[in-house]
């Protein structure tokens, strides 16, 4: 039982993420901090895109494993972004 109860911790602490923000960051900054986890951006146009952050750079970030189009990746303008938004909660 001890294990089972060990292992539903360990599930849930690693589905939700946290966001926090602090003076002087940017959305490349935010990016960054998210580095291997599934992240939604909200795009200037109003598109959204899903998937996990690879890598950002001073102008991209590169999203994998997109959402509806796992075997794809994309790379987006960072200053298309308008949004990072990040699941907190389960």
């Amino acid at each position: 039982m001890p294990i089972l109860l060990a292992c539903l911790l360990l599930a849930q602490g690693a589905l939700a993420d946290s966001l926090t923000i602090k003076a002087g960051d940017t959305i490349q900054k935010v990016l960054e901090a998210h580095k291997g986890k599934r992240i939604t951006l909200r795009l200037t146009g109003g598109g959204e895109l899903s998937g996990k952050v690879r890598s950002v750079t001073d102008e991209l970030v590169q999203l994998g494993e997109l959402s509806n189009q796992e075997f794809f990746d994309g790379v987006i303008e960072i200053g298309k972004v308008s949004a990072v938004i990040v699941r907190v909660k389960e």
